[in-house]
């Protein structure tokens, strides 16, 4: 590693890390460069990065292949602002000893927040209503009940785990479903474990958290829509190719769905005419569960701590293993 090493920001649009003072912390390491616009093409997103040893990744947006970290054979690490890591190929990063450290659970309350934010507005039709409201319409739609109703969380990880917690401090009924369930997590999280099937037939609001993966991509399909009650509600704040968008819209559009309110999405920025944007009882945001100032702090100082603990030879957070 060089005395000083050059540290790269790729594309940082929108803003997440420009102006952070946690960048000052890096001036004793090294040189920071940062781009305020998203690299155009592969191309320019690799000139950007040539002869850098160090990427803070803080948007997801910019995406690290196989053949992007074979071409850069200074790259040594690279950290996220985000708890997913799906932007980088870490089977590459592990070959090439490319060190790639994320922030699991740092922003936690904040994106649960975010995600009971969105179960409100759907359950209470206040985005629906607003629009209505504003095209001089008079329209009323039956709202839907939250205390006492079940909450069926989809990934019991830190941000599962704080959606049951306010769960069950709003009064709902938290069940479950994850990979390794065990009655010890169970205990701690106050919920009980079911199978995925009984979660979708008992939920009234089903909330997804799971990393994307072979295993959990289009984990809800056509298949688990028609099990769910015709006014439950979906949320999304994993990864948007966890649901299949399609079979969303239709389940939506024949009333076979109560709403839903989704934060990601399979690409991203989503700016195809999909009909999910058509449907009435659905609210979208930017992937923007955890963009408070408080959250881009958090992220952005994590970024950072992850740098400076790999430079000082005690990489933290390292997922390419």
């Amino acid at each position: 590693m060089p005395e000083r090493v050059k540290i790269l920001v790729p594309g940082d649009d929108p803003p997440q890390t420009a102006n952070s003072p946690h960048l000052t912390r890096l001036q004793v390491y090294g040189d920071v460069t940062l781009y305020s616009t998203r690299p155009a093409t592969k191309a320019e997103q690799l000139e950007r990065a040539h002869g850098f040893q160090v990427i803070i990744n803080s948007r997801g947006s910019v995406t690290w292949r196989e053949a992007d970290m074979r071409a850069l054979p200074d790259l040594k690490m690279i950290t996220t602002c985000s708890i997913g890591t799906d932007m980088i190929d870490l089977a590459a990063a592990k070959e090439l000893g490319i060190v790639v450290s994320n922030q699991p659970g740092r922003t936690a309350p904040v994106v649960a927040e975010h995600m009971f934010g969105l179960l409100f507005t759907v359950a209470k039709r206040a985005a629906f209503q607003t629009a209505e409201i504003r095209a001089s319409q008079w329209t009323r739609r039956v709202n839907l009940g939250v205390q006492g109703k079940v909450l069926g969380v989809v990934g019991t990880g830190n941000i599962g785990a704080e959606m049951a917690r306010l769960g069950n401090a709003l009064g709902m009924d938290v069940i479950a479903w994850t990979f390794h369930p065990t009655p010890a997590r169970a205990r701690q999280l106050g919920l009980r474990f079911v199978e995925l099937d009984e979660l979708l037939e008992q939920s009234d609001y089903v909330s997804l958290h799971v990393a994307l993966s072979a295993e959990t991509r289009h984990l809800i399909g056509r298949e688990q829509l028609a099990r769910m009650k015709p006014d439950a509600v979906l949320l999304n704040g994993a990864r948007g190719p966890v649901v299949d968008l399609d079979a969303l819209a239709e389940a939506l559009d024949g009333g076979r769905l109560g709403g839903a309110g989704l934060d990601v999405f399979p690409d991203e920025p989503f700016l195809a005419d999909h009909p999910i944007k058509h449907c009435e009882q659905v609210v979208l945001t930017p992937h923007a569960a955890d963009q408070t100032p408080e959250g881009v702090d958090l992220l952005n100082g994590g970024a950072v701590d992850n740098v400076i603990a790999f430079l000082e030879g005690k990489p933290q957070n390292n997922v390419a293993r």
